[in-house]
């Protein structure tokens, strides 16, 4: 049975690992499962998998926000999950970053935060019921030496979070943050046979936003922290 009576989801910034495991873990529980990203091709077997529907958006253009969720609307109603998970990054020394690339990761990471926030949150709030979930990162609470642009977008997210949970709660929308702190098990990048589980499984943290999903609503959490066992904090 779908967790809360939702039924249908929209991750954005969908590609491997986490978002896979997302659109794994929703379709198995009964949503129908729309992804968006600005290559849809990469998704081909991922759709083939679920069933999901794939959409071009680059999360950062509100134009393109606004006709993802018309097209997604027309296909298979109205997302009532809607998840975040698109990011940049521009690293370097801070003195040598460069003004553009800043501005671009700031863009996507918060700024279509916001974009994507908004067009769920005007979906939702009339039928009283809905959940927004942002992907977070160890930079939406820690400022790591020459990640500053991270550091500014995730802590931006974690701030538009945190707020709109006050806001939206009490109008019935489920707003979480994840702060996915450590390194995500993926193809290419696997666990040191000396330090088992040293990574997150992309499974065990798509259960744990179903988990977040199926909260009742009078034990609601705004944010959760996942870190494998062996990660300092």
């Amino acid at each position: 049975m779908a967790p809360s009576n939702y039924t249908s989801a929209l991750i954005v910034g969908a590609g491997e690992g986490l978002s896979a495991a997302l659109a794994r873990v929703l379709h198995k529980e009964g949503l129908a499962v729309a992804l968006a990203a600005r290559d849809t091709a990469k998704l081909a077997p991922l759709c083939a998998e679920t069933g999901a529907l794939a959409f071009v958006c680059d999360a950062q253009n509100d134009r393109d926000v606004e006709q993802l969720f018309a097209d997604v609307d027309r296909a298979q109603g109205a997302p009532d999950v809607v998840i975040y998970n698109a990011s940049a990054r521009a690293r370097g020394p801070f003195i040598e970053l460069v003004p553009d690339a800043v501005q671009r990761s700031l863009q996507v990471t918060a700024f279509g935060a916001f974009l994507v926030a908004r067009q769920a949150a005007a979906r939702m709030v009339p039928k009283r019921h809905g959940a927004i979930l942002f992907t977070g990162a160890s930079a939406s609470v820690k400022g790591y030496a020459q990640s500053a642009p991270f550091a500014m977008g995730k802590f931006a997210v974690r701030g538009l979070a945190q707020s709109l949970a006050r806001e939206l709660s009490p109008q019935g929308i489920h707003v979480a943050h994840f702060v996915i702190d450590g390194g995500i098990r993926a193809a290419g990048r696997s666990d040191d046979p000396a330090h088992p589980d040293a990574l997150l499984d992309p499974q065990a943290i798509a259960d744990a936003y179903l988990a977040i999903l199926r909260q009742p609503r009078s034990a609601w959490s705004w944010e959760l922290e996942l870190r494998p066992w062996v990660e300092r904090f």
